[in-house]
């Protein structure tokens, strides 16, 4: 049989991992070409490395390394490392090391240089490779001046967490006045310290490679870290066009991550109107999560739609516990609950998504059936999901069921309790009137408290009017989050509910001498496709005159009907009177949605703090008044308005949801 021509066996070797043929296939084409030829085996080993078939690399380099000939060279080398590496076998990497030293092939050769220290890098062997760099230094003009730039490279890559030792192997690449390349700066970017993104912005910028895409898209994520999500925009915005659709994603999920939800919304309809991109699961992600954060249903739903046109996405199960997500965080439980049952498969998060929805509407009993049900169909809860139950049990006043979770978590869950499920039932217990069990449970804690767990002990001093426990857990949290605002409106409105004053006065200086202010309360509404902001006793509306007409009319009709005096207002969780900071913007939502709205639709409303007694009772009122139904979720939960004739006090307990009452038509009312 005539022989093979070796360049003929060299380009088909690859084929035969292609189809998956056996080694003996290779062996035959092995053994029709020269003994001595390493053409085929290493390019056996190329494939094998290529295609993630590790141990087949390692079985195949090990007969090289047992036969007489061919014995590896510097082109098997490289394959071997990589395949070691992948495969966590760091004893392996430096025998290869040993026997690159024995053949000669280190520290000649570039690719076994850098194949050594990619190997060392990955498996975050750093201080080896940090050795093996200056060593490679050393050398000077024996190692072109490329190989060290890729050294280099490959020793930054090998830094998973943020570290300043990247930053400083990067210092070093410049004063030995090595030129980086943007292969760099995407190893580079990602692992830096936060305050290093400007440097290497201004790096990537002067050398040029700022307009790289992927190093954009970098730096767009870097920003997103930083909260710096308008510089994020401005280097977005000088990239040049067409964009493609994974730098609309990076800034689409930077605006996500900050919280910035209007943005996202923007964002992806600008995206739309460019044409530049179609979007993937991972923009509709985003989109729905900002859409449940503003309350946004039209917008979620036209989402929806995008989501159901297209096969790949109706099945994909990212998308389903988003849209569940959404649709609960929007009010509309029913829909959530159906898209629920009928996923084929669930994941965790699934799970936890309908737990957390049925929680934050006060539906403790359902969301704890979820659980068990979760548990009857084989899956383990994790930290997250405990969370949600044991919130649900607090929203829903489930003290019993509550306890018996929690102290259940690490033996029959498996689930260490962390800090936030103590602060779970320190809220339980505060609601449940029992701050001494509460103390107790924090002082017993096997980690130290953090802001939260204070924080929780705080917010039912406030609600039991416990001056000197709150005095206590104020001191607490202070220390550990300063900055919070939140924590020192708390204990003013504990003072003031006391009478103290002077507290009140101390709290107020206090502020102002740490340069801190209160976050302006504001609440969004959504109507024909648009999310409207109102800030309290906000002007700037185009309907601003028939807004505050229209309050003024039902407060009005509320003294009328139920002679409550308007003027005995309660104050803010701010402990602000509204007759001081103006008409709340819940109110200015309400009034809103009344006018823009046809009777008998239901108004949701978000707002970004806690709703006040005064606006609690006024929309409930309202509610009986025009025959409508109101959601408004706040900071803490939803809070349902139906008819009901009894005004209720928030008191930290589970908002009464009363029952409907066949009252006056609300075109009588508002016309």
């Amino acid at each position: 049989m005539r022989r093979p021509p070796p360049l003929l066996i060299l380009l088909l070797a690859p084929r035969f991992h292609t189809l998956q043929r056996s080694d003996e296939a290779f062996t035959a084409i092995a053994s029709a070409t020269s003994s001595r030829s390493t053409y085929p085996w290493n390019s056996r080993l190329r494939e094998l490395a290529k295609g993630g078939l590790h141990l087949q690399v390692l079985r195949l380099f090990r007969v090289m390394l047992l036969t007489p000939n061919p014995r590896p060279d510097a082109f098997s080398l490289p394959s071997a490392l990589r395949s070691a590496a992948a495969l966590s076998l760091p004893s392996v990497v430096s025998s290869f090391h040993c026997l690159a030293i024995k053949n000669g092939s280190y520290p000649g050769d570039p690719f076994v240089l850098s194949s050594l220290l990619s190997a060392y890098s990955c498996l975050s062997l750093l201080p080896l490779a940090d050795v093996l760099l200056r060593q490679i230094s050393s050398l000077g003009s024996l190692t072109p001046g490329p190989t060290l730039v890729v050294c280099y490279n490959s020793v930054i890559s090998g830094h998973v967490f943020p570290s300043e030792e990247a930053v400083s192997l990067f210092i070093q690449m410049r004063r030995s006045e090595l030129p980086f390349n943007s292969i760099t700066l995407l190893a580079l970017i990602p692992v830096s310290p936060l305050s290093s993104v400007p440097l290497l912005h201004a790096a990537a910028t002067v050398s040029g490679f700022g307009s790289v895409s992927a190093v954009a898209n970098c730096l767009i994520t870097a920003y997103s870290k930083t909260g710096d999500v308008d510089l994020a925009c401005r280097i977005f915005d000088e990239m040049p066009h067409p964009r493609e659709l994974i730098s609309w994603n990076s800034l689409i999920s930077a605006y996500a991550q900050n919280g910035v939800a209007h943005r996202v919304l923007d964002l992806f309809q600008k995206m739309e109107l460019s044409g530049e991109a179609e979007p993937d699961p991972v923009t509709l992600v985003c989109v729905l999560s900002s859409c449940a954060n503003l309350g946004a249903k039209g917008f979620g739903l036209k989402i929806e739609r995008i989501i159901e046109k297209h096969e790949s996405f109706s099945s994909n199960i990212f998308l389903k516990n988003a849209l569940i997500n959404f649709h609960a965080r929007c009010g509309d439980l029913s829909r959530a609950g159906e898209m629920f049952d009928g996923m084929p498969e669930k994941s965790l998060i699934s799970w936890t998504a309908m737990i957390s929805g049925y929680g934050m509407h006060g539906c403790g009993e359902i969301a704890l059936n979820v659980f068990e049900r979760m548990l009857a169909e084989g899956f383990r809860p994790d930290g997250v999901l405990m969370v949600s139950v044991l919130s649900a049990c607090s929203h829903s006043g489930l003290y019993k069921s509550g306890m018996q979770y929690f102290l259940s978590m690490k033996d029959v869950y498996g689930v260490q309790p962390r800090a936030e499920h103590y602060a779970c039932m320190v809220d339980l217990m505060g609601r449940a009137g029992r701050l001494k069990d509460a103390l107790e449970l924090i002082n017993s804690m096997p980690m130290e408290p953090d802001g939260a767990v204070w924080g929780a002990l705080l917010a039912a001093c406030k609600v039991h009017k416990n001056v000197e426990l709150g005095e206590m857990a104020f001191e607490h949290v202070a220390e550990l989050e300063p900055t919070n605002v939140g924590y020192y409106v708390l204990l003013s409105n504990i003072y003031l509910a006391a009478g103290r004053l002077d507290g009140v006065a101390r709290i107020r200086g206090l502020l102002k001498r740490r340069g801190l202010k209160k976050d302006p309360g504001c609440s969004y509404m959504e109507d024909k496709g648009r999310v409207h902001l109102f800030l309290a006793d906000d002007h700037s509306h185009l309907q601003n005159e028939e807004i505050y007409q229209m309050i003024a009319r039902l407060e009005w009709l509320i003294r009328e009907e139920d002679d409550l005096d308007v003027e005995k207002i309660n104050w803010d969780e701010y402990g602000e009177p509204e007759r001081l900071i103006g008409i709340h913007s819940e109110k200015l939502a309400i009034a809103f949605g009344l006018l823009n709205t046809e009777p008998g639709r239901e108004i949701m409303v978000m707002k970004n703090l806690r709703v006040c007694e005064d606006c609690h009772l006024f929309i409930k009122l309202v509610s009986k008044l025009v025959d409508r139904r109101f959601v408004v979720r706040d900071a803490s939960r939803f809070h349902h308005f139906e008819g009901d004739p009894v005004p209720v006090r928030i008191t930290g307990e589970v908002c009464s949801y009363g029952f409907h009452l066949p009252v006056k038509s609300s075109s009588t009312i508002l016309h």
